[in-house]
């Protein structure tokens, strides 16, 4: 059942961070100007060929890896519920010279007024299944966008690391949509991420960023995020489990490792950091 009234709640917690999220990122417009990528080669394989594709990113954040896609030949646009962030997107948009078109909306109200059968590929990434407190429209919406044979594609952190907390201790249920509330609100995860995630020149920016507003999480496993796009007639084609987290240093001790990537601590037996998948819509 959808929870509006803590979507409105994000909404104000993720404006607030995204304002902190972007001052360490430097010259962005100039990073993407001169052929910067913020994409992972995860979500790019699966992806496949870009060039001359309808693309719909969700939840795509300040537009950074949007305007990446459409550096590759994808014709975008991106939604977000932050009214900070889809500025953000729309002035990165113009300053970068890449074009893309960016609209502030929760995605379940942009996806049950958009028309129809209209993009190649739907792409969500990072973060941000966590959000959405219904998958069953959710998934309903990205089937009613996608062309006949199209794709949704979806590279995300594990849900089994979301049942621990920053000090690896067990936490949290697995999945069911359980809700988690935060009275600290979104964390400016790109300050404790530094140059893994800003690779281009991460600088200082905000320091010991508070946010003023509380945020609203749900814990959703692999079956709740599978059933509902199979069950609304989108096929699995693929689904990947990595053993690194991209970008985010989402644990303390995690270690990193070459392109970017963060590993657990030293000594902690493996488990999955990360999952991709690939569904595609008959015809």
């Amino acid at each position: 059942m959808l929870k509006k009234d803590l979507h409105e709640a994000n909404r104000l917690s993720w404006n607030a961070a995204t304002r902190a999220h972007n001052s360490h990122k430097g010259d962005q417009a100039r990073f993407l100007r001169e052929g910067g990528s913020t994409l992972f080669p995860e979500e790019l394989e699966l992806l496949g060929e870009l060039r001359g594709r309808s693309l719909l990113h969700l939840q795509c954040n300040s537009g950074q890896d949007t305007l990446s896609l459409a550096a590759r030949g994808a014709t975008v646009t991106g939604v977000d519920i932050s009214d900070e962030a889809i500025d953000f997107a729309s002035s990165l948009s113009a300053n970068s010279g890449i074009p893309g078109t960016f609209e502030r909306s929760d995605v379940y109200d942009w996806l049950a007024s958009a028309p129809p059968a209209r993009f190649d590929l739907v792409f969500c990434s990072y973060g941000v299944i966590g959000w959405l407190s219904d998958l069953n429209p959710w998934a309903q919406g990205i089937s009613r966008v996608l062309k006949p044979g199209g794709r949704f594609v979806y590279v995300e952190f594990h849900p089994v690391l979301w049942m621990f907390d920053e000090k690896l201790r067990l936490a949290f249920p697995y999945g069911g949509g359980h809700l988690v509330s935060e009275a600290v609100g979104v964390g400016d995860y790109v300050a404790k991420s530094g140059e893994g995630l800003v690779h281009w020149g991460y600088e200082e920016g905000v320091r010991d960023f508070k946010n003023p507003h509380p945020s609203h999480g749900f814990q959703w496993g692999l079956g709740d995020v599978l059933n509902p796009l199979m069950r609304h007639g989108l096929l699995l084609e693929r689904l990947e489990e990595y053993g690194y987290a991209n970008g985010c240093q989402i644990l303390e001790g995690m270690r990193e490792a070459p392109g970017h990537r963060f590993l657990l601590p030293e000594g902690v037996p493996e488990f999955p950091l990360m999952f991709g998948l690939s569904v595609r819509k008959p015809g």
